[in-house]
């Protein structure tokens, strides 16, 4: 929008002349670089700019979108990106950031003001830290404070107990797990807020990859959990930044 309202100015002062305008706006609506269209309008039509997906994208691909979108001035977030992105990326960024956990790039071009109220991740190990940071990175990166409750599965419920009073200060709450994926129904049948499970592939071989959590998770018979897909932390936190900012 800010792009929009510049051009127009100039094209209203004589700076930029209608044709050239006309090419400019062009950009506007998304840049074509031959293997990737930029969406430059998405924040505009639904609140979130685009996110750079860098798993089965080449090092040159993530690195030449990633300068495009320094030209916007906005943060970038980059999900399951490798070391090996990332140090192409730190070549033309240097505030560029890497948490090797989540594999999550962050360049914050601008200040990031929190939100009052807060997303509770939680979590039932320690294993599934991983998927647990790349949600709380992502709802961190639009602006939402985040507040980590790690390791509380419901093989020690009493860890959960401690800290209810976290989580139930949360406007939402994502719980991630893996094995059979309980800790999301426990947590929805101790909390008056909205539950975003989301089953990780962490476990031995009848998880199935996160199969069994995710059927768990969608079998939940406490009311108020959705489900996102398997490991996508980025999803849950997309979403979860979503409802805080509802009022």
């Amino acid at each position: 929008m800010d792009d929009i309202k510049k051009l127009l100015k100039k094209v209203k002062d004589g700076s930029v002349a209608i044709d050239n305008a006309a090419d400019q706006f062009k950009d506007i609506s998304f840049k074509d670089l031959g293997y990737a269209k930029i969406d430059n309008s998405r924040e505009m039509r639904v609140g979130y700019p685009e996110v750079i997906y860098c798993a089965g994208k080449t090092v040159d691909q993530v690195k030449g979108i990633v300068e495009f979108m320094m030209t916007k001035g906005d943060n970038i977030l980059g999900t399951r990106a490798s070391e090996e992105q990332y140090d192409a990326v730190k070549k033309i960024c240097p505030k560029a950031e890497y948490n090797k956990e989540a594999k999550i790039i962050t360049i914050k071009n601008k200040k990031i003001k929190l939100s009052d109220t807060y997303i509770a991740v939680v979590t039932a190990g320690t294993s599934d830290i991983p998927v647990s940071e790349e949600a709380a990175l992502t709802a961190e990166i639009f602006g939402e404070k985040v507040e980590r409750v790690y390791d509380v599965g419901v093989a020690g419920i009493h860890r959960l107990f401690s800290k209810l009073d976290i989580i139930r200060g949360a406007k939402v709450v994502i719980v991630i797990a893996g094995m059979e994926g309980a800790l999301a129904s426990v947590v929805g049948g101790l909390v008056d807020k909205p539950i975003i499970a989301v089953p990780t592939s962490v476990g031995y071989g009848a998880n199935f990859n996160g199969l069994s959590a995710l059927l768990s998770m969608l079998n939940s018979c406490a009311s108020g959990v959705s489900v996102v897909n398997i490991d996508n932390g980025f999803g849950a936190g997309y979403l979860a930044s979503m409802i805080n900012r509802l009022h």
